[in-house]
């Protein structure tokens, strides 16, 4: 029974000891340490225990970090002081010594920010850094802020199309001018038709001349074409029905034609021979790069795409001449010189809002974000993510990309342009059909009071006298010609 006791005594004095190590071992934890010191979970510091200090390292970028009247400010600084307001603690920044991102040297060390975390003099790095799976083997990085591709800034009048000779006739497609073309001649034969019926316009076909033959009818289409007025001016209601029908159609027409031809010309330099970096590969006018040792750069290096290789041997043998170092170089050369950069969309999205010659061309390749890199089990990494995090939810990454991207140049739309089709113009050509149709019925109505009149005074048939009024105004020529036979042989 004492050996029962004694065993248990001893047990029970095991466990204790085990409990108390265990205890003492998490106090001494080093990662507990500084999770504890820097003020997640439960917040156990003093009233008079100061914020913890991080070191921030960045880069130089507008908008993102920008020094102005000696201050940083910018995209990242706005974004730090949000982080540190909703995580407790103060921060120091400092720009990166070498002016890099971040990548492997010849000699296996990493540059820019990313040397810096891993060289521990750096807590954090709050820049334009984008997420690749090299950075992310050796840093740690939170839920992307910016979502950015690769793009390519082109200046416009670089790229400008080119105009084809018969660039006039471009406001219209092919089926619209074959419209256009029928309706002028539909019009120009009814009007020669109607001019012909209609006793208004020709009341003695045997005595009398019409103006208004199929040629003359022609030259009258064309003036209302031209906005002019021209001879023979029409009599008959008939005549006149056609012709204000025809002037409104032109008239629209003109509109229609001016509006879409000032839409194409504002819009040339908007449609890029260069749409995708096929495009680029095959053009020989520009000259493109990219930044010297950005994740851009090795994209392409590592792109199993034969067009994205292409790209990267380009690059890679002319590294000295077509590879930039910063950012500013690369628009200033793009606005300088015949030079393409390809590099974040974002970043080129900025630059074309402030400067209005530049522009992005449609493709974007490679989706990819900017996020906040902090050294491997950080504790400060999943409370940075969730912070982001609410920071989208609430609209405030919205709000502050509004606020540094806010464009400077008076935007047209982006819409491509396209030839005016012929179901644009439905309406308007439905509107000279019946006009045309009003007009021929209106003729034959005033034909047929003729006839009616002069059935009565020679006591004949109503539709003798019509068909016969009719084949002599369809057949004037001919009586012209016997009459004019008749004249001679009699004044002979």
């Amino acid at each position: 029974m004492d050996k029962g006791l004694h065993f248990v005594f001893c047990v029970i004095g095991t466990m204790l000891f085990l409990r108390e190590s265990s205890q003492t071992g998490e106090k001494n934890d080093p990662k507990m340490l500084a999770a504890s010191k820097s003020g997640f979970g439960i917040d156990s510091r003093g009233p008079g225990e100061s914020l913890p200090t991080l070191t921030v390292t960045t880069i130089l970028e507008d908008p993102y970090v920008m020094v102005r009247s000696g201050e940083l400010e910018g995209y990242c600084i706005d974004l730090l002081k949000a982080l540190a307001a909703m995580l407790h603690f103060s921060y120091r920044v400092k720009v990166v010594g070498d002016g890099q991102y971040g990548a492997i040297s010849p000699s296996g060390n990493w540059t820019g920010m990313v040397g810096e975390i891993l060289r521990r003099e750096a807590d954090i790095a709050v820049a334009p850094l984008t997420v690749t799976s090299a950075r992310e083997e050796v840093v740690s990085f939170t839920t992307p802020f910016l979502q950015t591709g690769i793009g390519i800034l082109l200046r416009k009048d670089t790229v400008s199309q080119e105009m084809s000779f018969f660039h006039f006739l471009a406001p219209f497609s092919k089926e619209t001018w074959t419209g256009l073309l029928f309706a002028y001649l539909l019009t120009c034969f009814c009007l020669f038709l109607v001019a012909r019926l209609s006793p208004c316009e020709w009341n003695e076909p045997k005595n009398e001349e019409n103006h208004f033959t199929f040629l003359n009818s022609l030259w009258f289409g064309a003036g209302a074409l031209a906005l002019q007025g021209v001879t023979p001016r029409p009599k008959a209601l008939s005549v006149r029905v056609i012709a204000a029908v025809w002037w409104l159609f032109t008239i629209a027409l003109l509109a229609a034609y001016i509006a879409n031809f000032s839409a194409l010309l504002s819009s040339t330099s908007e449609q890029l021979p260069i749409q995708t970096f096929e495009d680029l590969v095959k053009q020989r006018k520009l000259e493109f790069g990219t930044l010297d040792g950005s994740s851009t750069f090795y994209f392409f290096k590592n792109s199993k795409n034969p067009i994205h290789q292409m790209i990267y041997e380009y690059m890679d043998k002319r590294r000295d001449h077509v590879l930039v170092r910063t950012y500013q170089e690369a628009v200033q050369r793009v606005m300088e010189s015949n030079y393409a950069f390809i590099g974040e969309s974002i970043s080129q999205d900025l630059a074309a809002a402030r400067h209005c010659n530049l522009i992005r061309a449609p493709e974007v390749i490679g989706a990819r974000g900017f996020g906040i890199a902090t050294t491997q089990a950080s504790p400060w990494t999943k409370p940075l993510s969730i912070a982001v995090l609410k920071l989208r939810e609430s609209g405030d990454l919205d709000y502050l990309r509004n606020k540094w991207w806010e464009s400077s140049c008076l935007h047209r739309s982006r819409d491509r342009w396209s030839p005016l089709q012929p179901q644009a113009l439905g309406g308007l050509f439905l509107t000279l059909a019946v006009g045309l149709a009003l007009g021929v019925i209106a003729a034959v109505v005033e034909l047929s009071n003729k006839s009616r009149h002069a059935a009565g005074h020679a006591k004949k048939s109503c539709c003798s006298v019509f068909t016969e009024e009719m084949c002599a105004r369809l057949r004037i020529k001919e009586n012209t010609r016997q009459s004019q036979e008749t004249s001679g042989r009699a004044n002979t």
